[in-house]
């Protein structure tokens, strides 16, 4: 009950997708496992508000995004904070993420990660802390599809790792 409610939040929050302040605190992560290319794609959204606030307080003060602007090295602060914030451990072991980019859609920020050479998935774990150093409310979002099956979590600061196992 608690998921289907934030994802009705989630999803209402768009139509307010032109206002920069908001009363909740969600981020939304889609893992999609790849058989083909032995690949796990990444997409992780937050909200530009969070993030710049987050950017100004742990890297640079001055950090301000608009209308075609791309802070200086925006990237290599937000490659350095998910990494910091994001482990990921499949069949047990702890592997490591590329950090493909970032765009932006209005207020929200898509970062995009991804694992290259996952031959097969038996169990999965992530721990996702983004933004609760910033955000004692934010909830985290995992939605999966690994082996055919879609799963979803919802993480807090309470609760920051969620584990598949496909046995």
């Amino acid at each position: 009950m608690k998921f289907f409610k934030a994802i009705i939040l989630f999803c209402s929050l768009s139509f307010f997708s032109f206002e920069t302040a908001h009363d909740y605190y969600i981020s939304t992560t889609q893992i999609d496992y790849i058989e083909e290319t032995q690949s796990l794609q990444i997409t992780s959204r937050l909200f530009l508000s969070d993030i710049e606030s987050l950017l100004r307080q742990r890297y640079d003060t001055s950090i301000t995004f608009g209308e075609e602007l791309k802070p200086k090295n925006v990237d290599i602060y937000i490659e350095s904070y998910l990494r910091e914030k994001i482990s990921i451990k499949i069949n047990g072991e702890k592997v490591d993420f590329d950090f493909i980019g970032e765009e932006y859609d209005y207020d929200i920020m898509k970062c995009y990660l991804e694992i290259q050479g996952v031959n097969s998935i038996n169990s999965f774990e992530i721990t996702n802390k983004v933004l609760f150093d910033l955000i004692q409310e934010q909830q985290n979002i995992i939605k999966t599809k690994i082996n055919s099956k879609q799963k979803s979590f919802i993480l807090t600061v309470k609760d920051t790792i969620a584990v598949l196992n496909f046995d």
